[in-house]
């Protein structure tokens, strides 16, 4: 080929010309491809004498290098139109009105509304909010609760460990290390609590592996158990909305906690539904007690052996469950969305707070 310049020309018009990447691909075979056009003439400059390999040779290189720039160009402004393209369609007109359907599909989980509840009643009878790590050491979750070191909560077929046991973290199996750490590091008198995940190894349909408390602690000058009762009487009537509620403290044994007492909520069955403040049935919804003196010497040392407190905790699932007649705790984190959306809260419904 003697005209090089025609050749050159007509490449750049192509390239010009095309409107996709893959129309680049084919003109970029087509010339400079195994058996493309400038291939095949590169192939015949061995049989040229060196003043024409030297002409041609220069020729097809600037052709080569212009050819190869105009197609990186060429590339740039196809991707540029392609994302313009791409913004046009998905492209979002904000002064459209908003579709109904989105404000009753998004949802707020049951354990979030629940804890919310709880966070505003207890908020609002004195109580200030607390928290605490989820990985703790055995002082803050066992030894400074007063939970002996042969007590079975401390085996690992009850506690998750995080490390070797000997290292001595585990995920807490309960909220009330949020209260050492707080008689540790605040002035007296407290009225906190304290909302967040536990863990234990444990999963049915009233037990998971991870799983949500709320810790509730009083301490100060005077206080007695006829405090604790008429606080959870008042919380769980403004809680469940209902003035008829009766609690009973039976006597039981927690280690943090003397004397230590379950508290049942009366109820009635019907048609396999419970109605709460109603019948003569009575379930259990927490635990309580007065605050262990080796709970008070660990934390603030033998100079206050003589503090009152009160604490409790109970757990937000079962608290959700008794509320909204949900039957089964392995719900809660299945991630079923059939269940949300029948379970679930809108985002525009409040905490009633008529009571206050």
């Amino acid at each position: 080929m003697e005209n090089y310049d025609q050749l050159i020309q007509s490449a750049m018009v192509e390239i010009d010309s095309s409107n996709s990447i893959e129309l680049l691909e084919n003109i970029r075979i087509k010339y400079f491809g195994k058996n493309g056009i400038v291939s095949q003439e590169l192939k015949k400059i061995s049989k040229l004498n060196d003043e024409k390999k030297r002409k041609i040779g220069k020729e097809l290189n600037e052709f080569k290098s212009t050819f190869f720039k105009n197609v990186e160009l060429k590339k740039v402004r196809i991707r540029k139109q392609e994302i313009s393209e791409q913004l046009k369609k998905e492209s979002i007109d904000i002064s459209l009105p908003p579709r109904s359907s989105s404000f009753i599909e998004a949802k707020i989980h049951p354990i979030t509304q629940t804890t919310n509840e709880i966070v505003s009643i207890l908020g609002s009878m004195g109580l200030s909010y607390e928290e605490g790590p989820d990985v703790e050491d055995d002082f803050h979750n066992f030894t400074a609760l007063n939970i002996p070191k042969n007590h079975p909560a401390r085996q690992m077929h009850d506690t998750f460990y995080v490390g070797e046991k000997n290292e001595g973290l585990v995920l807490r199996t309960h909220t009330s290390p949020v209260q050492i750490r707080t008689l540790m590091n605040k002035t007296l008198p407290l009225r906190i609590f304290a909302p967040g995940r536990t863990y234990r190894c444990d999963s049915d349909i009233t037990h998971t592996p991870m799983f949500h408390q709320v810790e509730g602690l009083v301490v100060e000058e005077g206080v007695t158990f006829a405090n604790l009762k008429w606080f959870l009487e008042k919380f769980c009537k403004i809680f469940f909305n209902n003035d008829d509620i009766n609690l009973r403290f039976r006597p039981s044994y927690f280690p943090f906690t003397e004397p230590s007492a379950e508290v049942d909520i009366n109820c009635k069955v019907e048609s396999g539904k419970i109605h709460l403040g109603e019948g003569d049935s009575w379930m259990e919804i927490l635990g309580c007690g007065m605050v262990h003196p080796n709970v008070f010497k660990m934390s603030l040392g033998e100079k206050n052996m003589n503090t009152n407190g009160f604490a409790f905790g109970m757990g937000i699932e079962r608290l959700a469950m008794l509320k909204y007649g949900m039957p089964d705790l392995r719900n809660f984190f299945e991630s079923d969305l059939r269940w949300l959306r029948h379970y679930g809260f809108s985002f525009f419904e409040t905490t009633d707070l008529s009571w206050r």
